[in-house]
């Protein structure tokens, strides 16, 4: 299919205080190059100025919000995923000005060269805020707690590893008897510590109230052993609306869980997974299939395959197993949620009781 070329198309790179623009006419010329501040009355004045124009620009951490208010503003706007922009990122001449001047170019001729990417609605990006914010405490915590060890690791002072929600009881404990003047020095970490806790366990109470009430499909995802309300409700946010993959497959593709391509001829090279898409809950699917793969995770077919896999020995064959249990958690997660379907953790009947 021909794509239309518009009348104007603007190419924005995107900054945290400016942003530059490069407008090109239907002919492809330059009418206007210039740099706006990011601020909604710019964007405003731009859009009164060359009112739906096709505007072209990479994500980044304005996209979000910058797209909606374009497209409400009656643009056809496309945001560009820059991975897939090598004209750009290999340029050697790389700049703003630059960046946005291509962005307009690829944008006029084919959109869809800039590979499109959609985000998601402004309401589940502020009810994910509740799971990064949790995130990035937890992350915190464990930065603290790692530099209260080392402290005293080269103090001649070890202390154990046991749970992060109960470290600073168990270190006040330990140092209490020997080393009180050590345990007043590290005590104000200890408090930030407890403090953090605190602030972890109430947004952990509070994901799992939003999960059960405006979000209960989770509830049938919790279903399969490993996947918690974190997973759950972070994969029902990223996704939103499970028709949207034609085939179940698609969901790992779309979460960068299957292994890139090179092939050419007789040749077709064995790649690494493409890491496309959300880093953070595909971080979260791997989590779930380690533990699936680990001692604690009980006897289901996921397990019984990933151990298969692992079976063929190695390290590498394990990392395999691994994220071939993410691939398939994900696969398994979009048909339960897409068809309302429960979960079946044995499906396969073994011989000797089929005997």
């Amino acid at each position: 299919m021909k794509t239309q070329i518009p009348s104007i198309t603007i190419g924005l790179d995107l900054g945290d205080k400016k942003h530059a623009l490069c407008v090109l006419n239907q002919d492809g010329d330059i009418i206007d190059e210039r740099t706006i501040t990011n601020h909604r009355e710019s964007l405003r004045r731009l859009s009164q100025k060359y009112p739906g124009a096709r505007i072209a620009f990479e994500v980044g951490s304005h996209s979000p919000w910058i797209k909606r208010f374009l497209t409400e503003l009656n643009h056809e706007v496309f945001v560009a995923n820059p991975r897939k922009l090598r004209a750009i990122y290999t340029s050697d001449r790389k700049s703003d000005k630059n960046d946005a001047r291509m962005l307009a170019k690829i944008a006029r001729i084919d959109p869809q060269m800039l590979h499109p990417i959609e985000h998601g609605t402004e309401q589940a990006q502020r009810d994910l805020l509740q799971i990064k914010l949790r995130d990035n405490l937890v992350r915190q915590r464990v930065d603290i707690i790692s530099s209260v060890r080392f402290t005293l690791k080269s103090l001649g002072v070890s202390l154990p590893s046991p749970n992060s929600a109960c470290f600073a009881k168990r270190c006040r404990t330990l140092l209490a008897t020997d080393h009180s003047e050590l345990l007043a020095m590290i005590e104000p970490s200890l408090q930030v510590i407890d403090i953090m806790t605190q602030k972890i366990r109430e947004l952990d109470r509070a994901i799992e109230t939003l999960s059960e009430e405006k979000y209960p499909v989770t509830q049938r995802l919790r279903q399969i052993t490993g996947i918690g309300p974190i997973t759950a409700l972070t994969f029902v946010l990223t996704i939103e609306d499970p028709q949207r993959f034609e085939k179940p497959r698609d969901v790992a593709a779309y979460l960068g869980l299957v292994p890139k391509r090179d092939q050419s001829g007789a040749i077709d090279k064995q790649l690494r997974i493409s890491k496309a898409g959300d880093a953070y809950l595909r971080s979260l699917l791997v989590g779930c299939a380690q533990y699936i793969l680990g001692p604690f995770g009980p006897d289901t077919d996921l397990k019984r395959h990933g151990l298969m896999l692992a079976e063929r020995g190695g390290a590498r064959n394990k990392r395999k197993a691994v994220v071939a249990i993410a691939r398939k958690l994900a696969v398994l997660m979009l048909v339960l949620w897409k068809h309302q379907r429960n979960y079946e953790p044995l499906r396969q009947i073994d011989d000797s009781q089929a005997a």
